[in-house]
This record gives structure tokens, C-alpha cells and sequence, in this order.
């Protein structure tokens, strides 16, 4: 077989004329998501009309799915990583009959996506939102609609399929051997984050990977020759894909030979070029009028009697359709996931250790003992970075939670998040947990969510100042509540001699500022540990683990307050009962804070420290809880953090101050620009006085 291969077109006479059952359900999905959207009046008409031939020979002939368990572990995952086409999955979704599951994994006894959930598509609260959204329509597998984003999900998801392979399968036994499917469109493969994961997987060989490339020439500013004309064929092939095209989108049989290519394909990915018309058969049909607003009632019916459809029914499913369609998917699937759940019984006598493991990964759970092996750290005045310390709970962790897996963009000997004694995961082991995913932070995200959407507890990893390479995939996984870990190093100035493009300033705001996103910054080595015990069981929550390079004290948690304060995000570390001011710190920041508060209570002044290493966490506690930890009578506040000062002013209140970066930093030792900028013991003291007198 070739790397290139092209499928002769379909002739349109034919196609037209054609009523049988295949065609029937074609034109339903089209007829159902031109409705939609013009009932809606709003959403992208175009992109599912021209693409319903594309799902419909994948999905009825290819996909390997049980619509009555759309939690199969071994289905067959389809990405539509063109969100904005999101009526094509939808009409799938409906016409396939997927049963609904609800956030605890039971049915429901609904259809996940019913008619009337069509005729409610982008309104409030209904099964059908504008773009696909996971845990929201039983049916979607992730989240989508910034572009890119999905096609680096389904890579994500094609890498643990591998590793799920490698540790599981067994001779007589292919627990995992799916395929992963993403349809994306022109804007995708403009997107850097698409070519970073495509870059990614033709270096993995993951043959199991197919995406499906909408080749339709338009963009919503008019043709896409206006800002985009290269070969996307021969780019793929330089990254060592198998490209495949079909010269014309409604040609069924063509489809379905470049899928029985992509399954014969076993050294490397594929990518299936599909010339298609957006708005196929519509007035507006090749045009940008036809991508991302509706047809209108005139085009319409226009369309619809150019399919020789009815034209004044709205929301119409011919008799037999869903049948038709519900047979040929769900008599695959069906009989293969009874063979699936058959064998994983026997699995289970034969293999009784991995089985019991399979089924605790599987449900999102822990293994008894997995934190047993979380070392304690003693008390040191010189201590370590908490880089350091967290590479050595990671590695405790690894020991006991095998599925726990990541890796990180090049930087792992610096950001200590390589597993020691274990393989890296490549073409040639599938089986490794240290993965390499390259100067590609963005491209790292999308992966590292897609390996959480397949049950792996996976991390990825670089400097903080990067974050902003990869917010999307961050805020993403805070969207779908995933369980994916952001280990962030080198979290301030204290970068010292790299400078002011190393030196993240703004990034913990703008983190902090994402909801439903745990950013924790340990003060210490035993807050790290707490901090990873945090991430750990946070299989609804993504975790963003803020940790230095440079070294901080541990603390002797027999004269201060135990590190497990850290569950609770901000804890009274030490002081008095009755305090007169209160200091607050994060990561390295505490020690001083300690310093400080240590040298006022010598001088008679009733202090206390905080140490506050997560703001997710401490808005999630009780008001008693925080009225303990900030009495609302104290307001001589200061709260001391070598970052931005935004946010700060909700614990220090409108008389408290902050001791806190308002440039950016600069190129020297770390000591003298905590000296430039205020970051010492004296300074923070002397901050503590002026917001007593202030009081």
C-alpha cells in the first residue's frame, strides 16, 4: 500500500437519485442539522451537511461503539474536533440511539440526544449546546471548538490506548485495541497545537490514529486561499503519516476504502483528505455564507428539494432510518462488547492482580496504599526546592498508582518529573511511563487531556512562565473536570540570572482565575507532599502544582501547624490566638513570611503567618472555617508573593498590604533582586508595622 492514495469521485446524478436506506439517513442528518440550526438561528449548517456521507460510512460501517454502553472501555473514541459542527454529532448521536449516563456512570433510561434535544439545540440547559461539550451529552468524548484542540485530544487518546495495551493485553487476551477517530476541518489544520500533536504521533507510529481532514476550501473570512495554500498532504507525509485522499465527500464507497486502508495501516498514523462542498446541495453550497449562520427559510427549502426531501417538514426522520442506523451500529458494537466484557471476565481468573487494577483505573479510583509511600521530610534550615521534593513524591507516588504516567516539554531534568528506573514511552515500548512530548507545551496539553479522558492519571510538565503556551488544554481540563496534573516549575524571580522572559509574574492570577482549576503552590517539601496527595484525588478536578528552583526551609511541623492544612488551602501555620496582623504566603514565600513573623513576636507583637497555597481550596471551605484562619476584626493584613499583587485584595482587605511584583523582574542572583524588589525579612516587617498602624 502507498502513503498517498486517491479514491475516485462519486458521480452526483447517481447520488441523487439514489433513495436507499444509506442515502435516507444521509439526508436526515443534513435535514436535521439545517433545521436546527434555523430553528436556533444560529450555529454552521454547512460543515455537517457537506460531511453527513463522512459519518454516516464511518459511524454504520466502521465504528466499533455499543450506543446501549457508551462507556465501553474498548469503543472506538470519534472526536469532532470541528466543534462548531456540532449538529453532525448530535444527529449521529440521536439516529445511533446512545442510552444516556449520568455523572455517577448509571443510565438514565433517556435517549442521550432526543428529537425534542434537537429542536432545543443552543438553547439553555439542553442536551445540545452550541459546541460538543463532555460530561454534558452522553455521546461526546471531549470537549471542542477552539480548533486544534480535539485533534490533540484524540492523539492523547491514542497514546493510552497504546500504554493501556502494552500493560493489559495478554496472549488471548486484547483487553485494548481500538481505534481513535478525529474529523477536523481547514481551521485545524491552521492551528499549531493540530501540527504540534500530528508532529507527535507520526513520531509514535500510532497506527491506531485516523483523522479525517474536511478539505472544503472556506473560511468564514471567504476562501481559504486568502491565508492558507500548502500541500497539507505532503506535510503530513514529512511527518510520517499515511495520506489518503477521497476526491468527493458523498462518495460512500470511497470512504470506505480509505477506512479499510487506514485499518490495514500498521506502522503509522493516517490522514484522510476529503474534498467536500460545505452546504452541499443549499443555494449558498462552496461558500463562506454557508459555514457559520443559517441558510434561511428560503434556502432551506430549497435545499431540501434539491434533496427531494419534504419540503414543508421540519425535523423530519424518515421511516426506517433509525432502524436502519441503530442496526448497523449498535449489531457491531453490541455483539462486540458482549465478546469484551466475556473475555475481561476470564481475564480477571487468569490474570487476578492486573484484573483488580484494570477495574480501580477504570473507575477512576486508587489503589488502599497509594499514598504509602509518601516520604516525611525532616525539619532543614536549608531544605530543598520544592522541584525537588515533588520529584521524589511523584516517584512514590508511580510506585503505587502504575497508570500514573506523564512526562514533560523537554524539561524533565529540570522540572524532576522523570519516574525513575522506568522506560520512556516510545514507537518501540508502548509500555513506558516517562513521556517525551517535545518543545510543544501547547501540543502537551491537548495530549495529557486526552490520556485523562482514557482513565490515566497523566501530567505534564514545564516552567510556569510556559503555561501561557498551553492555557487552552488548562482551562479545557478545568471545562470537562479532568483529573490531569500541571506540575509548573521555576515559579518566580527566584529564576535570578535567566531574567524577565523566565521570570513568570502574572501567571498565578491568571491561573487562579480560571474556575474550577486547583492552582496550589507548597510552601515547603511536606506541603508538596499534601499538594500531590491533593492532585491525586482530584479525579474531578485538574491540579496545577506551582513548584521553585530555588531551595526553601522545611519547616518543624513539632513547633508549626501540620502540612496537611494544605486540603483545606490556607491554614494558620503559627501565631496567636488574637492577632494583631497577619501575614500570608505561598511557596518560598512562607519561610519569610515565618522569618518575619518570628522576629515580631520576639519584639511583643501578637502575629500570626498563613500559609496559603491554594485559593481553590480555601473558597471551597465553610465560613466558619475561614473566619478561623482570618478573623474579620484583624485587618492589619500583608500578604507577601514574589508574583503579580492582582487578587491578593480579597484576603488583605482594603487596609492590608501587599508585598508583591508590579514590573517584571530582571537578570541577576536571586538575592539581589529579592533585594531590589522587597523581599526580604526587614521589608516584610516593616510592611507588617505600617498596616497595624493603617488598621
Amino acid at each position: 500500500m502507498s502513503d498517498t492514495q486517491t479514491a475516485a469521485p462519486h458521480a452526483d446524478a447517481s447520488f441523487r437519485e439514489d433513495g436507499s436506506p444509506d442515502r435516507l439517513t444521509i439526508d436526515t442528518i443534513r435535514t436535521l442539522s439545517m433545521d436546527a440550526v434555523q430553528k436556533a438561528n444560529s450555529g454552521h449548517p454547512g460543515t455537517p451537511m457537506a460531511l453527513a456521507p463522512v459519518g454516516y460510512a464511518l459511524w454504520a460501517k466502521y465504528l466499533r461503539y455499543d450506543p446501549r454502553h457508551a462507556d465501553w472501555p474498548n469503543r472506538d473514541r470519534f472526536v469532532l474536533s470541528v466543534g462548531h459542527a456540532s449538529m453532525l454529532l448530535y444527529s449521529l448521536i440521536h439516529l445511533a440511539g446512545i442510552e444516556e449516563i449520568d455523572a455517577e456512570g448509571n443510565k438514565t433510561g433517556r435517549e442521550a440526544v432526543s428529537l425534542e434535544d434537537i429542536e432545543q439545540f443552543r438553547q439553555l440547559s439542553s442536551k445540545t449546546p452550541g459546541h460538543p461539550e463532555y460530561r454534558h451529552t452522553t455521546g461526546v468524548e471531549t470537549t471542542t471548538g477552539p480548533l486544534g484542540a480535539g485533534c490533540g485530544n484524540s492523539v492523547g487518546m491514542a497514546i493510552a490506548e497504546r500504554w493501556l495495551a502494552a500493560r493489559y493485553n495478554k496472549p488471548g487476551y486484547p483487553v485494548f485495541d481500538h481505534d481513535v477517530y478525529a474529523l477536523c476541518g481547514d481551521g485545524d489544520m491552521m492551528e499549531g497545537v493540530a501540527s504540534e500533536a500530528a508532529s507527535l504521533a507520526g513520531h509514535l507510529k500510532l497506527s491506531n490514529l485516523c483523522w479525517i481532514y474536511d478539505s472544503n476550501h472556506i473560511s468564514i473570512e471567504g476562501g481559504t486561499d486568502l491565508a492558507f495554500d500548502e500541500d497539507v498532504g505532503l506535510r503530513f507525509k514529512a511527518y510520517g503519516w499515511n495520506v489518503i485522499h477521497v476526491d468527493d465527500a458523498n462518495d460512500v464507497a470511497a470512504l470506505s476504502k480509505a477506512f479499510d486502508a487506514f485499518r490495514a495501516t500498521q506502522d503509522k498514523p493516517t490522514l484522510i483528505v476529503v474534498h467536500s462542498v460545505i452546504g452541499w446541495g443549499s443555494p449558498r453550497a462552496g461558500t463562506e455564507k454557508a459555514h457559520g449562520e443559517p441558510l434561511g427559510e428560503e434556502n432551506v427549502r430549497a435545499t431540501k428539494r434539491a434533496y427531494g426531501w419534504p419540503e414543508d417538514k421540519s425535523f423530519y426522520v424518515p421511516e426506517g432510518v433509525t432502524e436502519h442506523f441503530r442496526e448497523a451500529i449498535g449489531g457491531r458494537g453490541g455483539k462486540l462488547r458482549d465478546e469484551w466484557v466475556a473475555m475481561v471476565d476470564r481475564y480477571r481468573s487468569e490474570y487476578p492482580e492486573l484484573g483488580a487494577e484494570l477495574d480501580l483505573m477504570l473507575k477512576d479510583r486508587l489503589p488502599d496504599d497509594w499514598d504509602a509511600g509518601i516520604p516525611e521530610f525532616p525539619a532543614d534550615a536549608k531544605g530543598l526546592a520544592t522541584r525537588d521534593s515533588g520529584g521524589k513524591v511523584l516517584n512514590a507516588l508511580a510506585a503505587k498508582v502504575p497508570w500514573l504516567v506523564g512526562g514533560s516539554a523537554d524539561l524533565a531534568p529540570s522540572t524532576k518529573t522523570d519516574i525513575k528506573g522506568k522506560d520512556s514511552f516510545e514507537a518501540s515500548n508502548y509500555g513506558g511511563q516517562n513521556f517525551h512530548f517535545g518543545v510543544r507545551e501547547h501540543g502537551m496539553g491537548a495530549v495529557v487531556n486526552g490520556m485523562a479522558l482514557s482513565h490515566l492519571k497523566a501530567y505534564g510538565s514545564t516552567f510556569l512562565v510556559f503555561a501561557d503556551y498551553m492555557r487552552p488544554p488548562i482551562r479545557l481540563s478545568a471545562i470537562m473536570e479532568l483529573g490531569s496534573v500541571w506540575v509548573f516549575t521555576h515559579d518566580s524571580i527566584g529564576v535570578g540570572e535567566d531574567g524577565p522572559t523566565h521570570q513568570p509574574i502574572e501567571h498565578l492570577a491568571s491561573l487562579r482565575a480560571i474556575p474550577g482549576l486547583d492552582t496550589i503552590r507548597p510552601g515547603d517539601a511536606n506541603e508538596v507532599a499534601w499538594a500531590w496527595r491533593a492532585a491525586m484525588d482530584n479525579s474531578g478536578t485538574p491540579t496545577v502544582l506551582v513548584l521553585s528552583r530555588q531551595a526553601m526551609p522545611t519547616l518543624d511541623r513539632t513547633t508549626y501547624a501540620s502540612a496537611e492544612g494544605v486540603m483545606k488551602g490556607a491554614y494558620v501555620l503559627a501565631g496567636a490566638e488574637d492577632p494583631e496582623v497577619i501575614l500570608i504566603g505561598t511557596g518560598s514565600e512562607v519561610s519569610m513570611a515565618v522569618a518575619a513573623y518570628e522576629k515580631l513576636t520576639a519584639e511583643g507583637v501578637r502575629a500570626r503567618v498563613v500559609s496559603m497555597p491554594s485559593w481553590y481550596r480555601f473558597e471551597l471551605q465553610d465560613a466558619a472555617y475561614k473566619e478561623s484562619v482570618f478573623p474579620a476584626n484583624v485587618t492589619a493584613r500583608v500578604a507577601v508573593e514574589m508574583a503579580g499583587s492582582i487578587g491578593w485584595d480579597r484576603y488583605v482587605g482594603t487596609k492590608g498590604r501587599t508585598v508583591t511584583m508590579s514590573t517584571f523582574g530582571g537578570s541577576a542572583p536571586i538575592a539581589k533582586l529579592q533585594d531590589k524588589y522587597g523581599f526580604t525579612v526587614d521589608n516584610l516587617v516593616k510592611v507588617a508595622r505600617e498596616a497595624m498602624e493603617n488598621k
